[in-house]
């Protein structure tokens, strides 16, 4: 039984009265370019086919009904009263009404149902496929007229302002932007973005889940951003025009480097070199060059290791073990850091040897499973029109 299939049927059972919206929003990968979004660079992340699926109906007062398929969990209130949920995972939901509210856009109530097999905790955006899908479905429901950037930006603030994740917008317009076979190069600060193609058959996505979630993840995360800040103003008082580390060279930093803590140069020296990996890492896939491109995974995953230091042991391992398997390109960890995942380009023939590896090794070294996602690039959030063939 497919998701799809799945939620509609959990919706018809605890909400008899309505015919739902469909709406599957996927997690998505980034092939390159880690921690430069909210430094306003490059990016080059691909919607993928895990995804959330939500059922949802309009209603006529401002109460809401949310069920959360896979947690077996219930939440329900007003939309007149939006606070923080003991659950945790409503707030994702509340956040973007909190958006919506603010711009003056006032919705009525829904009920809702959502499940998926988004891994979560792996670093695959779990939040933004919430935040983004349940934005859309409100679109669809009540007329907002929101456009598709504008609904990312809403749902980037959603989780800024009311999470108080202070993420960068990646995540959630790789969610709402996706095309099938088709990675997306975007520049973070003026969100102008192209289509990059990855559509070799012979070349695959595998995600290996450390199955690690460290507790440093969310306060390092603000820390890193912190520290990326203190360098840019570092430049700043020489460059009065720099407005963020997009606009500094490789030769402006070298000159406040006596200025500069150390650690906050490392920083800020590793997102300059990521911004040219992933520039470079474009052309090496628009002449399916993937071996060029493998290469720059390797060398981003060093950065994030040595340089920005958001890596963890279990991280490091599943890295250089896959770097042994023949036929692997290239592996990196991927997210926000201190857990997740690693993010593996390979032959497609590379495969078994990959899943009859590494799981092992890892055992081996750190007594714990690692969860192996196969991912195919795919497309952004829609409406479901199909039921039998979605899920």
């Amino acid at each position: 039984m497919n998701i799809t299939h799945t939620v509609a049927e959990i919706f018809k059972q605890r909400f008899a009265s309505s015919t739902p919206l469909l709406v599957r929003s996927p997690a998505r990968v980034n092939l390159i370019g880690e921690h430069t979004d909210y430094n306003e660079g490059f990016v080059l992340p691909a919607a993928v086919d895990k995804a959330i699926v939500f059922a949802a109906a309009a209603r006529s007062d401002r109460k809401f009904r949310f069920v959360a398929a896979d947690l077996n969990q219930d939440d329900e209130g007003s939309f007149d009263v939006l606070a923080p949920s003991p659950l945790g995972w409503p707030d994702y939901l509340l956040g973007v009404v909190d958006q919506l509210e603010k711009m003056g856009k006032h919705v009525n109530g829904i009920d809702m149902v959502f499940g998926g097999n988004i891994p979560i905790g792996a670093g695959m955006s779990s939040s933004a496929a919430l935040e983004a899908g349940f934005l859309f479905a409100l679109n669809s429901l009540y007329g907002l007229g929101l456009e598709t950037v504008a609904m990312a930006k809403i749902a980037q603030r959603a989780e800024n302002e009311f999470i108080g994740v202070r993420c960068g917008i990646m995540d959630q317009f790789a969610n709402l932007f996706g095309q099938d076979g088709k990675a997306i190069l975007l520049d973070c600060r003026s969100l102008a973005f192209e289509y990059v193609p990855f559509q070799r058959k012979d070349v695959v996505l595998l995600l290996c889940d450390s199955m690690v979630h460290h507790e440093l993840a969310s306060s390092e995360y603000n820390v890193r951003r912190a520290q990326c800040e203190q360098g840019v103003a570092g430049v700043k008082l020489r460059h009065p025009d720099v407005r963020s580390l997009r606009d500094v060279s490789a030769a402006m930093l070298k000159e406040v480097e006596k200025d500069l803590d150390p650690v906050v140069f490392r920083r800020c020296s590793y997102v300059l070199k990521e911004n040219d990996r992933v520039l470079v890492g474009c052309k090496d896939l628009a002449r399916s060059d993937f071996q060029a491109f493998g290469e720059k995974m390797i060398a981003s995953h060093a950065g994030l290791r040595d340089g920005y230091e958001v890596s963890c042991p279990e991280l490091d391992m599943l890295v250089e073990a896959a770097l042994k398997v023949e036929g692997v390109y290239g592996s990196r960890m991927m997210g926000g850091g201190f857990g997740g995942c690693t993010i593996n380009l390979l032959r497609e023939d590379a495969v078994d040897d990959f899943v009859q590896q590494i799981p092992d090794l890892y055992r081996d070294s750190f007594g714990r499973d690692a969860n192996i996602h196969l991912c195919r690039i795919s497309g952004g959030t829609a409406v479901i029109e199909n039921q039998k063939n979605a899920g």
